[in-house]
């Protein structure tokens, strides 16, 4: 009697079992990885030079610098504009994203419900399309980061990815193309025209921001001094991120 299992079971095994556990695994390592190494280019910079192909004139520009190397003035301008309960939530503002499912009920302009963390995971991992299937894999790698990388580590991802620009991705980027000079010499008002610019950069630019971009980084300034921050923002320096010089 033969002991060969049917074609069709080793199959369905093969699909339900034996695939999803790889994909899994091969994630795992994914994020391990990158939870040290820079991440040098990103699906996003990938389509937009398929994009821009044709544009002669266009370049990424992207530089990895360690958050140590980044302004801290940055990190908390995109914490008030992005993120406020970035240091309190696991990933995850699930008022914010209630909040938006109101507003679309009831035909408002539905506001960004994403937190850094959910930013991070989709910028690094996957494409922007817009659909279930994405959805739930951005849900899925925001866990993973969120338990592998830690937030420091993810809003250091996310500083050196974020798109900033036309072909500009992060901090360094940011800080040379719009204001000559290095990402660790940015002032909180140079800080918040950026932060200002993040929900579309292709259209806003920090360098010659409009007057709404003006009003919005000035209220993002404002609102940072609401804004608790963890002593890790300061670069470890021991300074209340409330007290230290503008």
């Amino acid at each position: 009697m033969s002991n060969e299992v049917p074609i069709g079971k080793r199959l369905c095994r093969l699909l339900l079992v034996k695939l999803p556990l790889s994909l899994i695994a091969l994630s795992l390592v994914w994020v391990l990885v990158l939870k040290w190494c820079p991440v040098l280019v990103t699906p996003l910079m990938v389509q937009r030079s398929i994009a821009y192909r044709s544009d002669k004139e266009f370049r990424t520009r992207k530089v990895w610098k360690p958050y140590r190397e980044i302004s801290p003035e940055l990190a908390r301008a995109v914490i008030a504009s992005e993120d406020n309960l970035f240091e309190k939530h696991h990933g995850f503002d699930f008022k914010a994203i209630k909040d938006a499912r109101r507003e679309a009920k009831d035909g408002k302009r539905v506001r960004g419900a994403s937190t850094i963390s959910q930013q991070t995971a989709k910028n690094v991992f996957l494409l922007p399309h817009r659909n279930l299937v994405r959805k739930g894999l951005e849900a899925y790698f925001t866990v993973l980061i969120e338990a592998i990388w830690g937030k420091e580590r993810i809003l250091e991802v996310y500083l050196n990815v974020a798109e900033m620009g036309k072909g500009v991705y992060g901090a360094e980027a940011a800080a040379r193309y719009h204001f000559d000079i290095p990402a660790s010499e940015l002032t909180r008002r140079q800080s918040c025209l950026i932060a200002a610019c993040l929900p579309n950069p292709l259209k806003r630019n920090a360098s010659h921001p409009s007057s709404y971009v003006s009003r919005r980084a000035a209220a993002i300034s404002s609102l940072e001094q609401k804004l608790s921050y963890p002593e890790w923002i300061r670069h470890g320096t021991g300074v209340p991120s409330g007290k230290r010089k503008r």
